[in-house]
């Protein structure tokens, strides 16, 4: 790390700030290109598991002409520090939904009950765990089973492997208009954008840094396409790490005790 005077590091930011601006314009262009790309027509009926029982991709919309669907990944009949360390870190980050609705846009987790390495088990099971799941993180994002219809949701594309897929609606019709996995994801992250600020950016393993620079420990059940240290935990807790009993309580569905903890977070959950 290079101590120097303020003008020097201005004119070392400043050499840096063009690329920048080069880097904002080109991803502007793209975002142009993006939508100027053909759509594919898919089938509105395609069934979904909701809250309330079947419903269809058309009803997903909630009535909005566009729809952003995130495909969970999704480890059935595990408890919560084994579900997709990468997925928890990326929803966890989607709270306020309000700005997208004044686009006319519906946010939507579509849960497929299984990831790349689990097969799927029982479709409703799996769904009555990711109700829980989301309770127990405290997420209010609208939360759908798409286990009923994935190989045709995600025709072409791996199954189990997380997602991000943009869907428009034109009457009664639903239309893909684009989609993205993996890295691609990281549209719905503010975390990682604020850590590329920062000297030590992200502290992981795969980043140019500078000898000697920290990194993060990997968790040990990590998935490879996930962030480092994005472990599930509920959103008051401090340490994300250490998830104690209510981690254990969350899968049986039955009731925690969370009167000693400050925010509160509903826990309880409906078998």
């Amino acid at each position: 790390m290079d101590i120097v005077d303020r003008a020097t590091f201005q004119a070392e930011l400043d050499v840096l700030r063009t690329r920048e601006k080069a880097h904002t314009h080109e991803g502007d262009a793209i975002a142009a290109a993006r939508r100027r790309l053909p759509v594919v027509e898919v089938d509105a009926g395609l069934e979904l598991l909701g809250p309330d029982g079947p419903v269809t991709l058309l009803d997903a919309f909630e009535g909005r002409r566009q729809l952003i669907a995130y495909y969970f990944m999704w480890n059935p009949g595990r408890p919560a520090q084994e579900q997709c360390e990468g997925c928890t870190f990326y929803t966890n980050q989607v709270a306020e939904l309000a700005n997208l609705h004044s686009r006319d846009i519906t946010f939507a987790v579509f849960s497929q009950g299984r990831n790349v390495s689990t097969p799927p088990a029982d479709a409703q099971t799996s769904y009555d765990e990711a109700l829980r799941y989301r309770d127990f993180m405290d997420w209010r994002m609208p939360w759908y089973s798409a286990q009923p219809s994935l190989d045709t949701l995600l025709v072409g594309r791996e199954t189990g492997l997380f997602h991000l897929v943009c869907y428009l609606r034109d009457g009664d019709s639903v239309f893909e208009t684009y989609w993205t996995k993996r890295r691609g994801v990281e549209a719905m992250d503010t975390s990682y954008a604020l850590m590329d600020l920062t000297i030590y950016g992200r502290q992981e393993e795969w980043e140019d840094s500078p000898d000697g620079w920290p990194i993060a420990p990997a968790s040990a059940n990590r998935h490879p396409a996930t962030p480092r240290g994005a472990c599930p935990a509920p959103v008051y807790r401090p340490t994300p790490p250490r998830m104690g009993d209510a981690a254990n309580l969350w899968m049986a569905g039955r009731d925690v005790d969370n009167s000693s903890r400050k925010p509160p977070s509903r826990l309880t959950a409906t078998p």
